[in-house]
């Protein structure tokens, strides 16, 4: 499985108040599980983003599918692949 990181910006208009928000991420948890994917951390942040969510997928195609099932929740995702840095070195050998 590979890790994915995903910027996550809440749709204002879609939420009341933070804990209209805080009440969907059991649901979120439980659509990427059910996609046989892992939610390994989810944090709020301060600053351009709301949140950032770490994930494992078996491929960019599951991912993808972990991107629309939070999407459907009012939630827009900038996912991406993570390469851990220990990693690095493995990599810069392949090229």
């Amino acid at each position: 499985m590979s890790t994915y990181v995903a910027l996550a910006d809440v749709n204002e208009g879609e939420f009341q108040n933070v804990q209209e928000l805080a009440a969907i991420w059991g649901d979120v948890r439980a659509d990427i599980e059910g996609l046989d994917c892992e939610l390994r951390d989810a944090y709020v942040l301060l600053g351009d983003h709301d949140a950032l969510l770490v994930f494992d997928a078996e491929d960019e195609h599951q991912a993808l599918e972990v991107s629309m099932a939070v999407e459907r929740y009012g939630v827009h995702l900038d996912t991406m692949e993570a390469i851990d840095v220990d990693d690095l070195g493995k990599v810069v050998e392949d090229i």
